[in-house]
């Protein structure tokens, strides 16, 4: 593990004007913070941290990622806030910090949900700052060559596999080939560990017996050359035993048929010299057709540059050999981390478009397995070159469509694409495009993306434009079909259900719009009772199965009183069934009922108080309302119409104010109880026509 000094001095090697204070503190900040927690290797745990900031010094980055890296877990797995991050170090580095940290609700949701939120947030942060990309890289690389310490095989083939599926490849998108090639083996070793014993095995074998064929080759390549007058350098090694088992799984050979295992690189002083010593390359040996790729003159979308062969050495030897300029190979290695493009804030077009492409993705897809299959073809696919008609180039998966290009140039070209011209000539829109086609989309006004077009569209952005779509159109469908049974459910209704009944609807729901509304209605997520219970609250209550409400009746009993003592019902309080209610004895009068929260009670009457309850059959009595209406013609008869579809009778109605644009009733209702009298209530307040409602 680097010690602190260590650390700092690497920044300063290559960054004298670095804080070396800030670098300092963020480092011991890291190893208080992290405290006596331990990997699982037994280490301390702040040596994770400090091993990430490491590999970020030989990429050679600016403090802010140092400092990142160095407090990367700090939030995730200790009592540190972003808030104390930005405090004791700036929001720049909060926003990094933030950016590479996991939600701590993440870890709760099942695994593929789990590694989806996780990316989403990494794709939205990264877009924003490419050195979250790098920390987060450099974490992941840590963290895998020390998953052997995890004792649970499961844990550790999960772990290998996410990393085979989505860091190799971002590392590989970002031109960060050694960080690529390292993950992939040591992910290769978990989840295939007898493929991987093999094949090390036999390359082992191969070097034993080969006794220095590598280097030999190496050397006369190199004289080849250097008697061309080219003063090269000339390095050779084994190919990436990952990259061998791909070949051999798509191929279907076994080991001993796969002949290009040696694969040579050539460092060449300027790009000319690359093109003379690749024509040297193919005159002294023959070149194998359909194997040279010329990645200087056409570079990847990654920003990789370089000439790639293959030749046919001694003995019918197949061997790959790759020419490059010193400087093209410093960024092939490492990628965007190579030339700081972060920090001029002109990262190559290749790379914002690729980008952009992700987060369309991620607002596209629909949940997590829809976003992880969209991420990882859009990351992980071989690539070719296709034009627009005037000339812009576009690169694209192996066995991509007209249709993928529409995508890949613009969303909304995609969505209207009608048709294709590919090289001039009309092709239908599964075509699979080759190298070097000019396209030419037709589209049309009123075009919309097809399901059909699912059946061959390669790209991620493309199939999750199309599942997008196609989800919104069949919503639509739907939400109509809601709308007209929503008709039918609020004919049912004891109230006129107007467009404020409908938003309370929504939010006691805890839906997001009237839509949503009609498309859970129309997908069977509510059934009728529900809707009208969220339209008029407790206007279900008393429903039958068909959906009616029982006539009304009227008998009142009191229990606790005196058999034979007459009684009334307060007209201050209008009592009904289902209030709380107590009894006021006068001498000669005979007893006055009263709800238990009556005003008159509190006045200090002289009289006996009785504790009385209602009688287990008691239905009917008068409550009394203050409705406040708008003022405006036909509101009063809406009011009439809600209590006559609960089978409520008027028995007095005044009006005590007019005060435009309102007017304001007080009026007795003869209801059976105060189930009845509420839900007569909640009809009225959900009506368009009604300002405010209550009881007096």
């Amino acid at each position: 593990m680097l010690r602190q000094y260590e650390l700092v001095e690497r920044v300063k090697e290559y960054d004298p004007d670095a804080d070396e204070a800030l670098l300092n503190r963020a480092y011991v900040y890291t190893v208080q913070k992290h405290g006596t927690q331990k990997r699982a290797s037994g280490d301390p745990y702040f040596s994770h941290p400090v091993e990430v900031a490491g590999l970020m010094t030989d990429l050679q980055l600016d403090q802010e990622t140092i400092i990142t890296a160095l407090l990367h877990d700090t939030v995730e797995d200790t009592l540190a806030t972003i808030e104390d991050i930005e405090s004791n170090f700036g929001d720049e580095v909060a926003r990094l910090v933030d950016g590479v940290t996991k939600l701590s609700k993440i870890e709760a949701m099942p695994e593929n949900e789990r590694a989806a939120e996780n990316l989403r947030k990494f794709l939205l942060a990264m877009s924003e700052d490419i050195r979250v990309l790098l920390v987060k890289l450099g974490d992941r690389l840590h963290n895998m060559r020390t998953l052997h310490f995890i004792k649970s095989p499961d844990k550790r083939r999960r772990i290998a596999r996410e990393t085979m599926d989505i860091y190799a490849p971002l590392a590989e998108r970002v031109g960060m080939y050694e960080y690529m090639r390292e993950m992939q083996l040591l992910a290769f070793e978990q989840i295939e560990p007898e493929a991987y014993r093999t094949i090390t095995g036999r390359l082992e074998q191969i070097r034993r017996q080969g006794g220095g064929q590598v280097d030999a080759i190496a050397l006369t390549v190199k004289q080849a050359l250097a008697e061309a007058g080219l003063q090269v350098e000339v390095s050779g090694r084994e190919k990436h035993p990952y990259s061998i088992w791909r070949k051999m799984a798509e191929r279907h050979l076994p080991f001993d048929q796969v002949s290009d295992i040696m694969a040579f690189r050539v460092i060449c002083e300027t790009e000319a010299d690359c093109y003379a010593a690749l024509g040297v390359l193919h005159t002294t040996w023959q070149f194998i057709p359909g194997k040279f790729k010329d990645y200087i003159s056409t570079p990847k979308t990654n920003g990789y540059r370089s000439l790639h062969t293959s030749l046919i050495y001694e003995n019918s030897m197949r061997v790959e050999v790759q020419v490059r300029t010193r400087a093209m190979h410093r960024t092939n290695e490492f990628g965007l981390a190579a030339h700081w493009a972060y920090k001029q804030g002109d990262r190559p077009d290749g790379q914002v478009g690729w980008l952009r492409d992700l987060i369309e993705i991620v607002d596209a897809s629909h949940d997590a397995e829809e976003l992880l299959e969209h991420t990882r073809m859009a990351i992980y696919q071989d690539r070719i070159f296709a034009f627009t008609p005037k000339g812009s180039l576009f690169q694209l998966p192996i066995g991509a469509t007209a249709v993928d290009f529409a995508f890949a140039v613009h969303t909304d070209l995609g969505a209207q694409t009608v048709g294709a011209k590919i090289n001039g000539r009309h092709m239908p829109l599964r075509t699979p495009l080759e190298n070097g086609d000019v396209v030419e989309i037709i589209k049309g006004k009123n075009a919309e993306p097809q399901l059909s077009w699912l059946g061959f569209v390669v790209t991620g952005k493309a199939r999750a434009a199309v599942r997008r779509a196609v989800r919104l159109k069949e919503r639509a469908e739907v939400a109509e079909i809601g709308s007209k049974l929503f008709d039918e459910i609020a004919a049912r209704v004891p109230a006129k259900i107007g467009k404020k009944a409908i938003r309370d609807a929504v939010a006691r729901l805890e839906l997001e719009d009237e839509e949503d509304l009609m498309y859970a209605i129309g997908s069977a997520k509510l059934d009728d009772r529900e809707v009208m219970e969220a339209l008029v609250p407790g206007c279900t209550a008393e429903m039958d199965d068909d959906g009616a409400w029982p006539t009304r009746e009227r008998a009142i009993s009191i229990r606790g009183l005196t058999p034979g003592v007459g009684f009334r019902l307060a007209t201050c309080c209008h009592p009904v069934p289902g209030d709380r209610i107590v009894g006021l004895r006068k001498p000669g009068e005979g007893v006055e009922v009263h709800a238990i929260d009556c005003f008159e009670l509190a006045s200090g009457i002289d009289a006996d108080w009785l504790d009385l309850s209602w009688g287990r059959r008691s239905v009917g009595a008068v409550g009394r309302l203050r409705v406040t209406l708008y003022d405006r013609p036909g509101t009063l008869a809406d009011m009439a119409a809600i209590f006559a579809q609960n089978l409520a009778n008027v028995v007095a109605l005044d009006q005590v104010q007019r005060d435009s644009p309102f007017q304001t009733y007080e009026l007795d209702l003869e209801v059976q109880d105060l189930a009845h009298l509420t839900r007569i209530l909640s009809a009225l307040r959900a009506s368009d026509a009604v300002a405010q409602a209550e009881r007096i």
